[in-house]
């Protein structure tokens, strides 16, 4: 019976947790990658920006040069923080706002009909943001390191 559970839980799950760091960083790399092309296009090409926000976007409460302004630096900071993973959840917190406002500014286009992949892109950035500021950056990350030098952590 022993045998059976080491072969059933406990190898498994020896095996998977050796996954968990490659897997928070790849994660975070991946999401950050997708905001960072973002906000850079956005701020190469500032004048367009300004028209999207203008006449295309629908950002509630904010005028739209100041969502311009506001959603351009989400997409260059929070990355930042999160690929280093330094303040990770803030950063996977940050990202997950920046993506939670873009679907609701831009829900009447991306509810549409052919707009399907769109919507569900944001779903998984949304999903993998929610996973990164719950469970943290992972072991891979300044704040791991940064907390190693202070002691015990809880990250």
């Amino acid at each position: 019976m022993k045998t059976l559970l080491n072969l059933a839980v406990i190898v498994p799950a020896r095996v998977l947790d050796g996954a968990q760091a490659p897997l928070a960083l790849a994660t975070r790399l991946y999401v950050a990658w997708q905001f960072l092309n973002s906000g850079y296009l956005k701020i190469t090409s500032w004048e367009n920006t300004r028209f999207l926000f203008r006449e295309e976007y629908r950002v509630p409460l904010l005028p739209p040069d100041i969502a311009a302004v506001a959603g351009t630096a989400g997409e260059l900071c929070f990355p930042v923080l999160l690929l280093l993973g330094l303040a990770g959840r803030l950063g996977a917190a940050g990202l997950f706002a920046v993506n939670a406002m873009a679907v609701v500014s831009y829900a009447h286009v991306l509810y549409s009909e052919g707009f399907e992949a769109a919507i569900g892109q944001h779903y998984l950035w949304g999903f993998m943001l929610a996973v990164l500021a719950v469970y943290g950056p992972g072991v891979w990350s300044a704040d791991r390191l940064l907390a190693a030098r202070q002691g015990p952590s809880r990250i």
